[in-house]
């Protein structure tokens, strides 16, 4: 099934959400409040103040004499912050002679106008109008940066808004951090309790619950060991008895099947043994410097020691190295476990396809320009598995076929120490369908 797309990073983000939010509550709130304003003033405003403005009119039309006094228009134009255009029988004149075109759109418009004329056009008695308009200097009282201090106040109310935003959900980042920490086993650092709110009781809460889940988990791996190591000992001597039983045709084929199941059961106890160790999250690596080309040559020869058809197919197995291959330092043991079990189970499970098969093939190549990381793949060509079995193969105990893997000696920890290697150099353990066959790789840092 195809990953369902991600969302844009802003849309993840609750505080960019919520500041989102907040602009637009507030861009709704004043547009609403504005409109509601304009329209309860704007009908009775204007009822109240049309009287006050055409007796203001009246009187600065009656100042300017009959006919109009161009002078006296002149002084009142500088006066006031007002415009004043004269048209009549004696006088035409205009104190914004620049901008004509308003004043004749303004003329069209009132063309036959009598008792209606608007305010700001009035008439006198020998015939002139005069028509009454705002100033360009009205507009220059303004200071030209209220503009520009307006955007700045609203920027930094929305920078505000985040900022308190911000710190009302910092317990949220630290609670995601801590529960990423708690995830991969790190409960050594608990969340911080910043506040004595809900989510401060939350994060309380979930402190509380990461240290029971380590107290548990710290409870099994006690038990886990202690039952590992107290059984080493009876399995030696169960082993050694059944080593000095007589070499009798009666006993041969019980005393092989004896010597098969305590082997099994050793390797058990060693796999959960070293598996409880990497898991841990204090294991220490032995790093040093390896040859793994070498490395792998080795395992195969002991893989080839065993005898019987397993033995002759490790010694077919074909290696690969990719030029330029870095040296890095890296836990011999560690990796010698990881190669063990990753060629032993191409060879156990990759030989059902029949004789007529390739061999396992083990490549070596960098993965980084750098020279930190290189890459480990084992790839078989048998049956391979189903893809809903493909994501659980590297899940401690379990196994596909329980029945062919119980015949083939695995126990189902192979590849989930493979993995705990991988992790624990740093790296991650991929498996992947090779068609025919499986591939499994494991990149180390």
């Amino acid at each position: 099934m195809k990953p369902a797309p991600q969302a844009p990073r802003w849309r993840q983000s609750l505080r960019v959400r919520l500041v989102l939010l907040f602009m637009l509550l507030a861009l709704a709130t004043a547009a609403v409040f504005i409109g509601g304003v304009k329209r309860a003033f704007s009908g009775g405003w204007s009822e109240a103040a049309r009287p006050l403005l055409i007796d203001y009119a009246d009187r600065l039309v009656a100042e300017l004499g009959s006919p109009p006094d161009v002078a006296r228009a002149q002084a009142l134009a500088e006066r006031l912050p007002i415009t004043l255009d004269i048209r009549g029988p004696q006088v035409n004149w205009s104190s914004d002679p620049q901008s004509p075109h308003r004043w004749r759109e303004r003329r069209l418009d009132d063309e036959g106008v009598q008792a209606g004329d608007a305010w700001f056009v009035r008439r006198t008695a020998d015939g002139h109008r005069v028509t009454f308009g705002a100033s360009p200097r009205m507009w220059r009282v303004v200071p030209h940066a209220t503009g520009w201090l307006t955007l700045a106040a609203l920027l930094a109310l929305v920078a505000l808004a985040y900022a308190v935003v911000q710190h009302l959900l910092r317990p949220l980042t630290d609670i995601r951090e801590g529960a990423e920490r708690f995830g991969r086993g790190e409960f050594g650092t608990p969340i911080p309790v910043r506040r004595a709110d809900d989510l401060g009781a939350l994060a309380q809460r979930i402190n509380t619950m990461a240290q029971d889940i380590q107290a548990m988990l710290d409870a099994k791996r006690a038990l886990l060991l202690a039952m590992s190591h107290e059984l080493r000992s009876p399995l030696t001597r169960a082993r050694l008895n059944a080593e000095l039983l007589p070499d009798t045709p009666e006993l041969a084929a019980e005393r092989t099947a004896l010597l098969r199941d305590l082997g099994e059961m050793r390797d058990l106890i060693s796999d959960l043994l070293e598996s409880e160790r990497l898991a841990s999250p204090h294991a220490a690596l032995q790093r040093e410097s390896v040859d793994l080309p070498a490395l792998v040559r080795e395992v195969l020869q002991e893989l080839g020691a065993r005898g019987g058809a397993t033995a002759r197919a490790a010694r077919a197995v074909r290696l690969e190295v990719a030029p330029g291959l870095p040296a890095l330092a890296l836990d011999r043991a560690r990796v010698r476990l990881l190669l063990r079990n990753l060629i032993d189970n191409a060879l156990r499970h990759g030989a059902g396809a029949g004789s007529a098969q390739p061999p396992p093939v083990v490549h070596l190549r960098p993965v980084a320009a750098d020279g930190t990381a290189l890459e480990i793949e084992v790839r078989d060509f048998g049956p391979g598995v189903s893809e809903d079995m493909l994501a659980r193969l590297a899940e401690p105990f379990y196994r596909p076929d329980s029945a062919r893997a119980r015949a083939a000696g695995g126990v189902g920890l192979g590849l989930y120490l493979c993995r705990l290697v991988a992790q624990a150099h740093g790296g991650v353990l991929t498996l992947r369908h090779a068609a025919p066959g499986l591939s499994v790789r494991a990149r180390l840092h």
